[in-house]
């Protein structure tokens, strides 16, 4: 019990992310660069100095700052251990962006023709939550103000679009958890395989919410159709159509502490740069003939799946009439 308290005690309790597209578009521009050669430059590295340096803040100077320091390491005149050796708050900018990033860039194995044989590749292996050729608006809506069951905040980013948009599994993980939320409406939460990011997709569609085969427990990869734009929720009846305009509201919680998962302690990031930066990697799909199901063209392989892990094959699309029932 005293060590479960310690691990508490010790554990992030909140996260400002505040780094901006273009500071996260030029780390990974780096780490992209650098991957095979003698100097490697991680981005997540990259990001976190220039968090320390500057308390978080990426205003005009950051990536000056991220320059000069990737150009210091490169030429060999200096080491990140050693630009970092000083600064207090570099290992919590660490762990916090860690928490934040690490699951989106690394080896894959991907397929470059439809059915065709699978490439190594090194990069970005996340993916944008909205499917490619789907139109949606969005702006940064972070923190506003919700009223409908009580008075609270934004805890995520909306993007708006026709009902029946393919909705984009971001990084390989498991489902845990999917159904109805008075607030959410159908939604999905999606879990990493290393337990510290939560993604949540909310307001999915009437009667015809998710992939067809998608249960609590699924393993699903970057990618994936996972489920379709809507505007259920703010019902305590099920299958209701009860937002104005259809959207997906997107999600991403940390967790450092299982404690963190549900109550006060609950750590939400605003993921609008994150958002933008992944629309570089949209999942290209296509409709299932005779079917009410979108997949994805492109299959891939992420490492990232403990091999413990079996995956369920979601993406083995049924005939309409085994559609799940949400009556």
């Amino acid at each position: 019990r005293r060590q479960r308290q310690m691990c508490i005690r010790d554990s992030i309790k909140w996260v400002d992310f505040n780094v901006s597209y273009e500071a996260l578009s030029r780390a990974y521009e780096y780490d992209i660069s650098s991957y095979g050669e003698k100097q490697h430059l991680d981005w997540i590295d990259l990001l976190a100095y220039v968090g320390a340096k500057n308390g978080g803040d990426f205003g005009a100077g950051a990536t000056e700052d991220m320059r000069t320091a990737a150009e210091k390491i490169l030429c060999g005149e200096d080491t990140m251990e050693h630009m970092t050796a000083d600064m207090k708050m570099f290992s919590y900018y660490r762990e916090a962006y860690g928490a934040v990033l690490c699951g989106m860039v690394g080896e894959y194995e991907i397929q470059e023709k439809e059915e065709g044989s699978y490439v190594k590749k090194y990069g970005l292996k996340a993916f944008s939550p909205i499917a490619k050729g789907f139109e949606y608006s969005d702006y940064d809506d972070f923190g506003v103000s919700r009223s409908y069951g009580y008075k609270r905040q934004h805890l995520g980013h909306d993007m708006m679009g026709q009902i029946g948009t393919p909705v984009i599994c971001i990084e390989t993980g498991y489902v845990e958890a999917l159904g109805w939320n008075q607030y959410g409406g159908w939604r999905i939460g999606i879990r990493s395989f290393d337990k510290k990011r939560y993604y949540y997709y909310a307001h999915l569609r009437q009667n015809y919410p998710y992939q067809a085969n998608l249960k609590e427990g699924s393993i699903v990869t970057a990618g994936d159709v996972i489920g379709y734009l809507g505007r259920t929720g703010y019902s305590t009846t099920e299958n209701t159509n009860n937002i104005t305009t259809p959207h997906l509201h997107f999600g991403i919680q940390l967790i450092f502490d299982e404690s963190q998962k549900e109550g006060n302690n609950e750590i939400w990031i605003n993921c609008y740069e994150i958002v933008k930066f992944l629309r570089m990697n949209q999942s290209e799909t296509v409709k299932v003939e005779g079917t009410k199901e979108w997949t994805r063209v492109y299959n891939m392989k992420d490492p990232g799946i403990p091999e413990s892990s079996e995956r369920t094959e979601n993406l083995e699309q049924p005939e309409e009439s085994e559609a799940p029932t949400t009556d």
